[in-house]
């Protein structure tokens, strides 16, 4: 027989559970809130010198990462999560002269796409040309993947602005540190499609000062591969980085020379995903020297 519950066994089912958490209990309905996951891999080994990467190593960390982002025991397997037999995939890169995608971690991101069956024909790399490419346009899905630097626009330059090529006129994206880059999240030849985020954090810029900056003294190896699903969440982490590492190299706090605001717009003002670090579950694999998150 069914037991009815009343008010007042209800009203001691909660006074007992707002007890049990002023007394230290956890709150089951809090820890049942979701975070998102990002995971971070990195590998002392990743770099033959200062110059060049083991393209087995890039591939062995992109694996780890995606799997243990799906919980997948095969990298095969594991992009298939993102990607299927019958998909178009455009892998937007960034071809920056002086920090561009590492060429090993761009056939390393091919190499499972087409392994998860997607066809050759139906596969593309591309960054400035894409509105001119005709499989881009067509795109089912995206991988999106370019390497973590300092920004005069945007304060950082990560995965949310890696897709401003989809638009015509980047420039009108400039206005207030680039803080509505978020928008052009939801034209249609972007929203939804973008299944897989990758932030190079191989060798990533901490700094630099005016348009277009570069300078080798403010690179380091830092020989990680961020991954997750959610763009937002993957800068935030980056941009952790980036700042903890301008702490140790200047020994005080050091404001980058733009805030990198569009992060958190991102997030409160286009609702793209979660920039609170608090509410990032990030997951930390191989190599810890130096980890700086």
């Amino acid at each position: 027989m069914e037991k009815t519950i009343t008010r007042r066994d209800f009203m001691r089912g909660t006074m007992a559970l707002a007890l049990g958490i002023v007394a230290g209990f956890p709150d089951q309905t809090a820890q049942k809130q979701k975070t998102v996951r990002v995971v971070l891999i990195r590998n002392e080994r990743v770099w033959i010198d200062e110059t060049k990467l083991n393209p087995e190593i890039v591939q062995q960390m992109l694996d780890e990462g995606v799997m243990k982002l799906t919980g997948e025991p095969d990298p095969v397997d594991a992009f298939r999560r993102f990607v299927k037999p019958g998909d178009i995939v455009g892998i937007k890169t960034n071809v920056w002269q002086m920090l561009p995608t590492p060429p090993e971690l761009e056939r390393a991101i091919q190499r499972r796409v087409l392994d998860a069956g997607v066809s050759k024909n139906n596969v593309a790399i591309e960054d400035r040309g894409l509105l001119s490419n005709e499989l881009f346009m067509k795109a089912t899905a995206l991988i999106n993947v370019r390497p973590m630097r300092t920004h005069y626009w945007a304060g950082v330059g990560g995965c949310l602005k890696n897709l401003i090529t989809f638009t015509a006129t980047p420039s009108a994206y400039h206005e207030d540190n680039c803080a509505d880059i978020g928008a052009f999240w939801k034209l249609p030849v972007i929203a939804g499609k973008v299944r897989l985020n990758i932030l190079s954090m191989l060798n990533p810029l901490f700094h630099g000062r005016g348009p277009h900056h570069f300078d080798q003294r403010y690179v380091w190896n830092y020989n990680g591969i961020l991954v997750g699903t959610d763009p937002v969440a993957v800068d935030a982490v980056g941009l952790s980085i980036i700042k903890a590492k301008r702490l140790q190299f200047f020994g005080a706090e050091r404001a980058l020379q733009t805030p990198p605001k569009h992060i958190t717009m991102a997030d409160v003002r286009h609702g793209l995903g979660t920039s609170d670090l608090t509410k990032i579950d990030l997951i930390k694999l191989g190599w810890t020297k130096d980890i700086l998150v």
